[in-house]
């Protein structure tokens, strides 16, 4: 950042229009932040507005502090120096999980000479990953995915290849290519999964009512009832979307639970705004054993039970071909355009993590349209409505239809219509 330093109780700029990386190493050293990466002088707009303190500073580089270097005060240089200075640092470096709910999972992002940029999965693996949950107080890698599996970034690919023994401080500390070598895209951009990631879900289809269970250390849970108060079903209810009330169901089976119970006594009240800063017991594998200590919350945003309606094959016909089960929207011609498929008796989209060339020609075969030209993202033709039926479609490119592709079904929430993928023909 802009440099500035406390004079007499006041914080002065530093102006230098020759201000280079010898001067910068000696901020950074004074400011214990590593070796000086660049020196700059920031855009007019982010010069500083207060007094001037130095100008014309010139360091051998080894001063241990600013005021060592051969510097100037304001009044003995001529006019005409109207340059802040800046320093980039070696330890402004920065690792973050992103595109994902909570801190502790989502794709890995670096801020390197002042600007955030992505991993490519090359060699990436679960050392690699350990090493980030570490820098990130996130506990121990549990999952170490590839190909954008946590969406494409953008922008600079800082790393490759990079080859963690597990043991490294952080992330740069491993051997890899230099800094922004690399032979990748986006779609190979590196993502985590740490074990203190956390999740919360109500179990059942519509997702506003079913059996709370928290996602912890790598597997999903139970909550237990015991001292679950109003104030903590609503919560939960807000927290998903779900209305703002919250009701227990107290008609449980009586046999032992299968699977983890990681949560008791939690404790929420009305000053907390998430599930996860109420109080509770320590987490723990078994925190009650029996099925109707479990909580089973049904919230007022439930949707009304529907009567059970034959769900159509096909959209306009009792059978049809797989060309009819998809359609371009939003493009000219109907061999471009967001790309919604049939099923369950409507029309829904595809969400565009991991969607390549290889599904685009899959879906441009299937909508009888020639070869596929791109693969487009981010609701290039509009978001959609309705269901998400596929999060993520990984196909090889000779498949007759998207359903023959390795598919993931959408409805686990994660996607979002902004997140439609399109296809041009």
């Amino acid at each position: 950042g802009r440099v500035e330093m406390l004079l007499h109780g006041t914080w002065v700029r530093v102006l230098d229009d020759q201000w280079d990386v010898n001067d910068a190493s000696v901020v950074c050293r004074q400011l214990q932040c590593g070796e000086a990466e660049r020196a700059y002088n920031p855009l007019k707009s982010e010069r500083g507005t207060g007094p001037v303190g130095l100008r014309r500073v010139q360091c051998a580089g080894k001063e241990t502090r600013l005021t060592l270097c051969n510097i100037s005060l304001p009044e003995a240089v001529p006019e005409g120096i109207a340059e802040d200075v800046g320093v980039v640092c070696s330890g402004s470096r920065r690792v973050r999980l992103v595109n994902r709910a909570g801190r502790c999972a989502g794709r890995v992002e670096i801020y390197y000479k002042g600007t955030w940029g992505t991993v490519c999965d090359n060699s990436w693996d679960l050392s690699d990953a350990t090493v980030v949950c570490r820098q990130l107080g996130c506990g121990v890698a549990m999952e170490a995915p590839g190909s954008a599996h946590y969406g494409e970034g953008s922008g600079q690919i800082w790393l490759d290849e990079v080859n963690c023994s597990g043991g490294e401080a952080a992330l740069w500390d491993c051997p890899a290519e230099a800094w922004g070598q690399h032979d990748c895209r986006h779609k190979e951009d590196a993502g985590v999964v740490c074990s203190e990631f956390t999740a919360l879900r109500l179990e059942k289809s519509n997702g506003c009512s079913g059996r709370l269970q928290v996602f912890y250390n790598g597997t999903w849970g139970s909550v237990c009832s015991n001292s679950m108060t109003p104030d903590t079903m609503s919560l939960v209810c807000k927290e998903l979307g779900c209305g703002d009330e919250g009701f227990i169901k107290t008609d449980l089976p009586y046999g032992r639970v299968s699977g983890s119970t990681w949560l008791d006594r939690v404790e929420c009240g009305k000053m907390n705004s998430s599930f996860w800063q109420c109080p509770s017991a320590p987490w723990k594998l078994q925190s009650c054993d029996y099925q109707r200590e479990e909580t089973h919350i049904t919230c007022s945003g439930r949707r009304p039970e529907a009567t059970p309606t034959p769900v159509a094959e096909c959209p306009n016909s009792t059978s049809c071909t797989e060309m009819e089960k998809i359609r371009a929207v939003g493009g000219e011609d109907g061999c471009s355009g967001r790309v919604e498929v049939w099923h369950r008796g409507s029309w829904g989209t595809v969400c565009d993590g991991s969607w390549d060339m290889k599904d685009a020609e899959v879906a441009c075969r299937q909508l009888g349209c020639g070869p596929a030209v791109s693969a487009l993202w981010k609701a290039a033709f509009g978001k959609g409505t309705g269901p998400i039926w596929l999060e993520r479609v990984e196909c090889r490119g000779t498949e007759r239809s998207l359903w023959d592709c390795c598919t993931k079904p959408g409805d686990s929430g994660a996607c979002q219509h902004k997140e439609d993928a399109a296809v041009n023909c």
